[in-house]
């Protein structure tokens, strides 16, 4: 391993990634096309950005001219507090019970680029967190991270799929990991979960039955024999992680106090939410992930979440 390797990677555990690899920058040949079938499917819903920039999202030379290397993290964000059972509370996916990974994961980028043209000033880069064009798992999955699962997570063998991802794409040359091998095996357990056969097979995902999808970034009303399903979810849905064995027997709490639950996200009254005002919203949102459905999707998350069927009706 070089010398300038070993330091990336060393930084990037020091600045609290889990997780690190590197994978060399080159066109997603095959995987554009399967991303092509996917969007021509309109398994992307209203996510409208998803069909945009198509040639950056498979080339990552689109992004950063002359890249070289994408430097993969990971980071554990898992806390072992159960899902309430209490039928006057809503379910809050895990990722969004502390601060907001965004700016998390961003800091740690900024300053992990920051070190890498310190050592090479004459190298170019950008950072990505769930923000730009960038096909985040399967460039952890060709760095070494984890691999996709049936239910298009990534999956890591120290901490299951309770990872954020974030990249760095650089115009310099580096050592680069193996890929990822699928541990998957016969395992269909997240396909089977899923309460609106959102999974429609092994690594597809139709977004338009998700439930993590229509209570974050759909706009508008829900389709009633998909809310009757929602089980008390008002923002995520962690089932297809929650009955996956990767994260059931190997998943670790984190470490870092900025994913330390929030009280009031754990388990929110449904009633509260319903009727939350703007001012209220803003006060209990801030600098979280929650923000992004904005007030008019919690509140109408909420009432679907009111009548919604308990899991196992």
């Amino acid at each position: 391993m070089s010398a300038l390797t070993k330091e990336i990677k060393d930084r990037a555990l020091e600045l609290g990634f889990s997780r690190v690899g590197i994978a060399r920058a080159e066109r997603l040949e095959a995987d554009s096309a399967r991303l092509s079938d996917w969007l021509e499917n309109g398994y992307h819903g209203t996510m409208r950005w998803m069909a945009q920039n198509f040639e950056k999202r498979v080339d990552p030379g689109c992004v950063v001219p002359g890249a070289r290397s994408v430097v993969a993290v990971a980071m554990n964000y898992h806390t072992p507090n159960p899902h309430s059972d209490d039928p006057e509370t809503g379910k809050v996916s895990r990722y969004a019970w502390g601060d907001d990974y965004h700016g998390v994961l961003e800091s740690r980028l900024k300053q992990l680029l920051a070190f890498v043209q310190g050592r090479d000033p004459h190298a170019a880069g950008k950072i990505y967190v769930d923000t730009g064009p960038v096909m985040e798992k399967l460039w952890a999955q060709r760095a070494g991270i984890g691999w996709e699962g049936k239910h298009t997570n990534v999956i890591t063998e120290e901490y299951g799929s309770w990872v954020f991802l974030g990249e760095m794409i650089l115009d310099i040359e580096l050592d680069y990991d193996e890929p990822a091998v699928d541990r998957c095996g016969t395992c269909t357990l997240c396909i089977e979960a899923c309460p609106t056969q959102a999974i429609v097979e092994p690594y597809v995902l139709d977004s338009n039955r998700c439930i993590s999808y229509l209570t974050i970034e759909h706009r508008g009303p829900i389709a009633p024999e998909l809310g009757e399903q929602f089980d008390r979810w008002v923002y995520g849905c962690d089932i297809c992680q929650d009955v996956c064995p990767w994260n059931t027997k190997f998943s670790k709490p984190t470490d870092l106090q900025e994913f330390a639950p929030r009280g009031q996200n754990i388990a929110p009254r449904l009633t509260d939410l319903a009727s939350l005002s703007k001012e209220e919203f803003t006060a209990r949102y801030r600098k979280s992930a929650m923000k992004r459905a904005k007030r008019e999707g919690i509140t109408r998350n909420a009432t679907v979440a009111m009548t919604s069927k308990p899991a196992n009706d």
